[in-house]
């Protein structure tokens, strides 16, 4: 499979008479893009702010980011979601660079909703605070969910993918500033330089733990809670086969911009041919039930020695319970004679001294840590609040509350806040990146 995605690099984003891109800066025309917001009926409220990085703006709640983009030769960016299925990650693709499309509660937030910063002391805790922002902030009649700590949002995040591929038409005519092109050859016919190379398996965890359907991640439409581990062409992840879910402490999540630009994947590209042989991703999931997980780890192990793998990356999207897929994962790799390395956040408790994860085994030696969900961090007021501020304490964000008896309301009188890292929007960035640095003293 041959991917290439043609880059066009936006530097700003303004309102105008027609959608259109030219010179480094994205025109959208408003009334036309709300009007594909409101083609779904459960809309009631939509308006698009555009912001960007410096502005004196707080954005909560936060619910999910997608890079706007369009295939060439027609079909949905995102097969079985926005349209019919297709195979993604061959064929070309193209992408507006340094954007994304944020889906912003109106009101109502959740457990699975976050905050981003773009300016101050806030914006170094999250990609999205560097990136041009076009914030769909917006409404639904979903009454049956609204005061739930978990929500699906799927009227707000499917507006917002739909949003996505209408601005990204239009470049649909244009030549990209850049082309990346990703492209692996079948295993069994690389050549004998890359076949003496240390073969290396890329092991994702995407959040599949509700059993009621419509919260988890998908992979072509599916709910990812159905699936056994997979063999995936990485390309496939890059190319819109994976849809961010609504269930995961915002920190921990992979929104739909993560999969998009998975730089755990692009890394490992960049290696192939070099000093690795990339063979892929094992696409698998977390579980609730031991059994459950355990059967993953078995399938995943098999998989990576069956493929020959020599080492593996294994990372998950969250932590807590999928701690326990996390850790037998790596365990049943190591078992199987698979080096593997392991991506994750810790919960070690405000003050530090917890037990990062849930469960810990001596074969898991080898792990890069994201950062603590349970840092506490203090804001001062913004002068501008996209969303609603008070929805970070009255409705259950993985990161603030309501009232402690300590620390009080995480949204104060004067608008300045408190909460737990647990609440910055992709704040961790488990695929890959990160805003963060460890030092060891």
């Amino acid at each position: 499979m041959k991917l290439e995605i043609g880059n066009f690099y936006v530097k700003d984003v303004i309102f105008g008479e027609k959608t259109a891109y030219a010179n480094g800066t994205l025109t959208i025309n408003k009334e036309e893009a709300l009007a594909v917001v409101r083609e779904d009926e459960h809309i009631t409220e939509a308006d698009i702010i555009i912001t960007k990085p410096g502005d004196k703006v707080r954005i909560v709640p936060v619910k999910e980011a997608i890079e706007p983009r369009h295939r060439v030769g027609g079909g949905p960016v995102f097969p079985g979601v926005t349209g019919d299925l297709m195979q993604s990650g061959d064929g070309q693709t193209l992408a507006l660079k340094n954007c994304s499309v944020l889906v912003v509660g109106k009101h109502w937030g959740g457990f699975q909703d976050g905050l981003i910063d773009m300016s101050g002391e806030g914006a170094k805790y999250t990609l999205f605070s560097q990136l041009q922002n076009i914030c769909l902030v917006a409404d639904t009649d979903e009454d049956f969910e609204k005061r739930e700590q978990q929500k699906k949002n799927r009227a707000l995040r499917w507006a917002g993918m739909r949003l996505a591929e209408y601005i990204g038409s239009c470049v649909a005519e244009l030549q990209p500033e850049e082309v990346e092109t990703y492209e692996l050859a079948p295993i069994t016919k690389r050549s004998e330089e890359v076949q003496a190379l240390p073969s290396v398996a890329l092991v994702l965890q995407p959040q599949s733990q509700m059993e009621e359907m419509g919260y988890n991640d998908l992979v072509y439409g599916w709910d990812c809670n159905h699936m056994v581990p997979t063999f995936m062409h990485p390309n496939e992840v890059l190319d819109g086969a994976m849809i961010s879910g609504s269930f995961m402490p915002c920190s921990s999540k992979w929104s739909t911009y993560d999969f998009q630009n998975y730089p755990m994947i692009k890394r490992l590209y960049q290696e192939h041919g070099k000093t690795i042989n990339f063979l892929g991703v094992i696409m698998s999931n977390l579980n609730v039930a031991l059994e459950q997980k355990e059967r993953a780890a078995q399938f995943v192990a098999q998989m990576a020695k069956s493929l020959g793998a020599d080492a593996a990356v294994v990372a998950e999207e969250g932590y807590g319970n999928p701690d326990a897929d996390f850790i037998a994962c790596i365990v049943a790799l190591e078992n199987a004679g698979v080096k593997t390395i392991g991506l994750t956040n810790e919960c070690t408790g405000r003050d530090g001294a917890s037990q990062p994860l849930v469960t810990l085994d001596e074969k898991a030696n080898a792990i890069v840590s994201c950062g603590n969900v349970s840092e506490l961090i203090e804001l001062p007021p913004m002068e501008t609040v996209i969303g609603e501020l008070q929805a970070l304490a009255r409705d259950g964000l993985s990161g603030g509350w309501s009232d402690d008896e300590i620390l009080g309301s995480s949204v104060r009188e004067d608008g300045s806040i408190i909460m737990e890292n647990n609440a910055m929007f992709c704040g961790d960035r488990v695929a890959g990146w990160s805003t963060k640095t460890m030092v060891e003293y």
